[in-house]
């Protein structure tokens, strides 16, 4: 059974840092891409990031390009997202997912497994 756990949400100020992390088990991690996507309120599923197996491809969506750094340590089977200058409008529960295509893709229909779910909050 494939489990996709996120840690380090929290409740931080704008500008500051967070760094969330993704534990997989249940899946052969090295061989899937895996992505960051988030959802506020009332809004849609919103792509962040994703990674290929080996880190040779990585996409970031223009909000965050230049903040945000993904990455991914196989022999930990972990996904991070280093989140930095952090604005009131990242405020959302941030989810991985992970692809056994290895699209590293911007579209969430891509993603066949999908954590929980971490909450990020940013006050201005």
């Amino acid at each position: 059974q494939v489990q996709l756990v996120e840690s380090g949400g929290g409740l931080v100020q704008a500008g500051d840092s967070l760094r969330l992390s993704c534990a997989a088990s249940g899946l052969t991690f090295s061989s899937y891409a895996m992505g960051w996507f988030r959802q506020a309120p009332g809004k849609e599923r919103q792509f962040v990031a994703a990674i290929k197996w080996a880190g040779s491809r990585i996409n970031y969506s223009d909000s965050v390009k230049g903040r945000f750094t993904i990455s991914r340590e196989n022999a930990k089977n972990t996904v991070y997202l280093q989140m930095n200058s952090l604005k009131p409008e990242d405020t959302a529960v941030y989810y991985c997912a992970a692809d056994r295509f290895g699209r590293a893709s911007m579209w969430f229909n891509e993603y066949e497994h999908w954590g929980q779910g971490t909450q990020v909050t940013v006050s201005s």
